[in-house]
């Protein structure tokens, strides 16, 4: 006998349970269905524990490289990774359990086992001892998120080759690593490895490390890196990558095209391990979607439409299996929207290019919007409201003051097209510049805008005088 709900969501990810609960909060019946954890990637394995190690990697490198600069000395310094590591799993532990209570208290019936579509409107949902549970209902949302990306021919065996997800649980550092791939996961576990000392080298195919961000932006990170003894190869790519007795060996090509192609064109790099961060594929097979008559991509991702509707009426997607934009926060806010949408209430229609978009590596990298480049591409005449942080008394005064601020502004109207940010807590500063394109702001109103002094957001406010042709501090 199936169990008959208004709403089912595939996945308990922040797109599946914050879809979850917006639909118990509309009245609905909910239930949802995830076959290992509440809270999906980003509680247990990705944006939260890395932010734990990436706070004990900024306090390493502080007294590791710094001391000196606070009137620190430290002749006997010891950094424990575990301790680090247990700290990280104590955040995620904390946050999944919230989850769990927010099940509770949204009366949202909680399912752990595999699903798959046996109908359009019917799942059946076999736990990890074989007993298999149907559920009916008029609407089923897809929320099943991606995987890392890996070539089949590079065998990640978890030691010496890894993905994100060993990567984040491993207690012991590598004495020394090489990083495929230079998006988010990748410079940020750059960042932690550095800080404690291991030896690292980025190798990116494209021409630039964070190659999707701002030329400027890339610069200046590649710049800071440098200075803190990361190697990176953009330019590179990876022809083959074997494990060793000792290690790993990664072979690559240098890519002649590229300003970087002085010397050998193929070469062989060592060390004890690789992260391989080179994307991510979306978790669509093995669902039962493709019986049911959804449309899935080439790429495998579920295609939708505005409303998070795919071509079967009653079947929804949202978050990273439908590829829009893989980050957490774009999945909560499509997973709101597709609520809403199914219980008939008032929303929103979601601008992906316009969301925010964060990077936690040191510096930090923020940016929403169109970059410099993009915008002039379609047709923008463009002004530039650029401030640095050293400019600025609070970076000063917390010592952290490399990078700049860079806001994108179509010349006619004023029309905030985006920004691209490098340095201290930009990731913090970047909701007051995407507040102000929802609501239609210029720079006029950001400039005359009063923000305390002294803070970082007092960069936001003089790069917005420079948009608007007159600024104050520089």
């Amino acid at each position: 006998m199936a169990e008959n709900f208004d709403v089912v969501v595939i996945g308990a990810g922040p797109a599946g349970y914050v879809a979850a609960i917006r639909a118990a909060q509309l009245k609905q019946k909910v239930a949802i269905v995830d076959k290992q954890w509440l809270g999906g990637v980003c509680l247990n394995v990705g944006c939260i524990p890395s932010k734990s190690l990436l706070k004990n990697a900024e306090v390493a490198h502080t007294l590791r490289e710094r001391g000196k600069d606070f009137g620190f000395t430290m002749d006997n310094l010891k950094l424990d990774y575990g301790v680090a590591v247990k700290r990280s799993r104590q955040n995620s532990d904390r946050l999944t359990k919230g989850v769990g209570f927010l099940m509770k208290k949204n009366n949202i019936a909680v399912f752990m086992g595999e699903a798959k579509f046996k109908a359009k409107d019917t799942i059946n949902v076999a736990d990890k001892d074989g007993k298999a549970t149907e559920l009916k209902a008029k609407n089923i949302i897809v929320a099943t998120g991606a995987s890392a990306m890996v070539p089949p021919v590079w065998k990640v065996d978890g030691e010496k080759v890894v993905t994100y997800w060993e990567a984040i649980l491993q207690d012991k550092l590598p004495k020394s690593v090489i990083i495929i791939g230079s998006g988010a996961i990748g410079v940020e576990f750059a960042t932690i490895w550095n800080s404690y000392g291991v030896e690292v080298t980025i190798v990116e195919m494209l021409p630039r490390i964070v190659p999707l961000e701002d030329e400027e932006i890339s610069k200046e990170l590649d710049k800071e890196f440098k200075k803190r003894g990361i190697k990176t190869l953009a330019g590179h790519k990876v022809e083959s990558v074997e494990t060793a007795k000792t290690g790993v060996k990664v072979k690559v090509s240098v890519d002649t095209s590229t300003r970087l192609s002085a010397g050998a064109k193929e070469t062989t790099l060592e060390a004890d391990q690789a992260l391989v961060a080179i994307g991510f594929r979306p978790n669509s097979k093995g669902l039962g979607l493709e019986e049911v008559g959804v449309k899935i991509s080439d790429r495998g991702f579920v295609e939708i439409d505005e409303k998070m509707q795919t071509n079967v009426p009653g079947i929804w997607a949202v978050g990273d299996v439908t590829g829009k934009l893989m980050l957490a926060h774009v999945g909560s806010a499509m997973g709101i929207v597709c609520a809403e949408h199914i219980a008939g209430h008032e929303t929103v229609t979601l601008d992906y290019e316009m969301m925010p978009r964060a990077t936690y590596c040191q510096p930090q990298i923020a940016s929403f919007g169109m970059t410099e480049a993009q915008a002039k591409e379609r047709g923008h005449n463009v002004k530039i409201g650029r401030f640095p942080f050293q400019a600025n008394g609070k970076a000063l005064g917390m010592g952290d003051y490399g990078g700049f601020v860079k806001i994108v502004v179509d010349e006619k109207y004023g029309e905030l097209l985006g920004a691209s940010m490098i340095g201290p807590e930009v990731t913090e500063l970047l909701p007051e510049l995407t507040l102000a394109r929802m609501m239609e702001l210029t720079p006029h109103e950001i400039a005359r805008n009063v923000h305390a002094h002294p803070t970082l957001s007092e960069v936001l406010m003089e790069a917005a005088h420079g948009a608007e042709g007159s600024p104050i501090h520089i």
